[in-house]
Protein backbone atom coordinates (compact mmCIF):
# COMPACT_ATOMS: atom_id res chain seq x y z
CA UNK A 1 0.00 0.00 0.00
CA UNK A 2 2.86 2.37 0.77
CA UNK A 3 4.32 1.77 -2.68
CA UNK A 4 1.03 2.71 -4.36
CA UNK A 5 0.83 5.89 -2.29
CA UNK A 6 4.43 6.73 -3.19
CA UNK A 7 3.70 6.24 -6.90
CA UNK A 8 0.63 8.42 -6.47
CA UNK A 9 2.25 11.38 -4.67
CA UNK A 10 6.03 11.57 -5.27
CA UNK A 11 6.10 12.38 -9.03
CA UNK A 12 3.56 15.23 -8.74
CA UNK A 13 5.57 16.67 -5.85
CA UNK A 14 8.68 16.56 -8.01
CA UNK A 15 6.84 18.33 -10.84
CA UNK A 16 5.66 21.01 -8.40
CA UNK A 17 9.21 21.48 -7.12
CA UNK A 18 10.46 21.83 -10.70
CA UNK A 19 7.74 24.40 -11.33
CA UNK A 20 8.67 26.35 -8.22
CA UNK A 21 12.35 26.27 -9.09
CA UNK A 22 11.80 27.52 -12.64
CA UNK A 23 9.54 30.48 -11.84
CA UNK A 24 11.65 32.75 -14.08
CA UNK A 25 10.79 30.65 -17.13
CA UNK A 26 7.01 30.85 -16.98
CA UNK A 27 6.39 28.41 -19.85
CA UNK A 28 8.45 25.71 -18.15
CA UNK A 29 6.81 26.29 -14.77
CA UNK A 30 3.29 26.22 -16.25
CA UNK A 31 4.11 22.97 -18.04
CA UNK A 32 5.40 21.43 -14.81
CA UNK A 33 2.26 22.49 -12.92
CA UNK A 34 -0.01 21.09 -15.63
CA UNK A 35 1.91 17.79 -15.63
CA UNK A 36 1.60 17.61 -11.84
CA UNK A 37 -2.16 18.14 -11.97
CA UNK A 38 -2.63 15.59 -14.74
CA UNK A 39 -0.46 13.05 -12.91
CA UNK A 40 -2.48 13.56 -9.72
CA UNK A 41 -5.78 13.08 -11.54
CA UNK A 42 -4.58 9.93 -13.28
CA UNK A 43 -2.83 8.69 -10.13
CA UNK A 44 -5.93 9.12 -8.00
CA UNK A 45 -7.95 7.34 -10.66
CA UNK A 46 -5.71 4.33 -11.24
CA UNK A 47 -3.97 3.94 -7.89
CA UNK A 48 -7.09 4.90 -5.97
CA UNK A 49 -8.92 2.13 -7.80
CA UNK A 50 -6.28 -0.38 -6.72
CA UNK A 51 -6.53 0.74 -3.09
CA UNK A 52 -10.23 0.00 -2.87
Amino acid sequence: MAMILAIMFIPPLLFILIGLKSEKNSKKSKTAYILAIIYLIVGFGLCGDYLF
